[in-house]
């Protein structure tokens, strides 16, 4: 490039000089500048780990939960039993909206008896009991994804009493079965087995698969008893309240027997 000229003797000489470009990236950064750089860089390479950590994401799912619980505390879903389904959703609309609900709400520790009676008393027996199982297993996945992203890193190190080293040894190895029976056998929060397995090593289909079977009987009870709730003495209601005092029953029994086992004996 021909940027310059010089007079010798009455001539004209061109003198090439370097693009400004090539100037600036061959030149040196002056020390004061590096240290700038390396301090800007190194600030956050800390910051994205002190983000990423495990006890960074495990104070955000606590965050998460306790805004969760907070929602349900402000809205109050429970009032679907008293006042009813919005009318403006009917249909399959109405069913998809409340499975999701569910789910979420599930999340954020309501009770699943009460979910599950809504959805009998709001869609009847069939639509009700494929409506919470939907939501069922939505919830269950949901917090099974949270605990296990937010959560596992930081919890894992912390199994050291032996009734849950006993308990993560169950799920680890033996996880299908184990979820099945909590499902069956009320007794374990819903809550409680989703972040259990979470934590484990569980995989991601045992989990939603015995989600989804264990929770049909129970869940079929529940949503029975709230369709059939305006007449507590036909012989459907009883039915479903036995279906639910039985297994709750079973269950306790069952933890009794087995209590050795958790407590590392």
């Amino acid at each position: 490039m021909l940027d310059a000229t010089t007079r010798s003797g009455g001539t004209v000489t061109a003198v090439p000089t370097a693009p400004a470009t090539e100037l600036s990236l061959t030149a040196e950064l002056s020390p004061a500048a590096e240290l700038a750089v390396a301090t800007r860089t190194g600030l956050a390479a800390r910051c994205t780990r002190v983000l990423l950590s495990p006890w960074s994401r495990l104070s955000l799912l606590l965050v998460l939960l306790a805004a969760s619980a907070s929602s349900v505390l402000l809205f109050e879903p429970q009032r679907l039993l008293s006042d009813g389904w919005p009318p403006q959703l009917s249909g399959a609309a109405a069913a998809v909206v409340f499975g999701v609900a569910y789910g979420l709400c599930t999340v954020a520790f309501v009770p699943r008896p009460l979910l599950n009676l809504a959805a009998g008393a709001l869609f009847g027996s069939q639509l009700g009991l494929a409506t919470a199982l939907a939501g069922t297993v939505l919830g269950a996945g949901i917090a099974f994804g949270l605990g296990r992203i937010l959560g596992q890193d930081a919890l894992r190190p912390l199994l050291r009493a032996r009734w849950l080293k006993a308990a993560d040894g169950q799920l680890s190895r033996h996880g299908f079965r184990t979820m099945m029976m909590a499902r069956l056998f009320p007794g374990v929060p819903f809550w409680a087995a989703n972040y259990c397995a979470a934590v484990s090593r569980m995989g991601w289909l045992p989990f939603l698969l015995a989600t989804a079977l264990g929770s049909i009987p129970n869940t079929a009870a529940y949503a029975v008893a709230g369709a059939r709730a305006s007449a507590p003495t036909s012989p459907a209601f009883l039915i479903a309240m036995g279906f639910i005092a039985l297994p709750a029953l079973a269950g306790a029994v069952v933890a009794w027997r087995k209590r050795h086992h958790l407590r590392g004996n």
